[in-house]
């Protein structure tokens, strides 16, 4: 069985662009058949030195594909 693709979302509550970009990401993803796993900056405070206000990020393993605005092409 072939494992499904991981996006990693680091993201923040309070933060509209973050609501904006999963609202689109989400069905992308269902249709690509990738997984999302969200990081709450806030929450996890080991993030805040390499995001800090710059989210949402979007990642594929090491990989940036992109940042503030959902980069559609990029995620495919």
């Amino acid at each position: 069985m072939k494992n499904r693709p991981r996006l990693t979302v680091y993201s923040r509550a309070w933060c509209h662009l973050c609501d904006e970009l999963m609202t689109r990401l989400r069905p992308l993803c269902q249709d690509l058949g990738a997984d999302i796993e969200i990081v709450d900056v806030d929450e996890q405070p080991e993030f805040e030195p390499l995001h800090g206000t710059r989210v949402p990020v979007v990642m594929c393993e090491d990989k940036e594909l992109c940042h503030y605005h959902l980069d559609e092409a990029a995620v495919r």
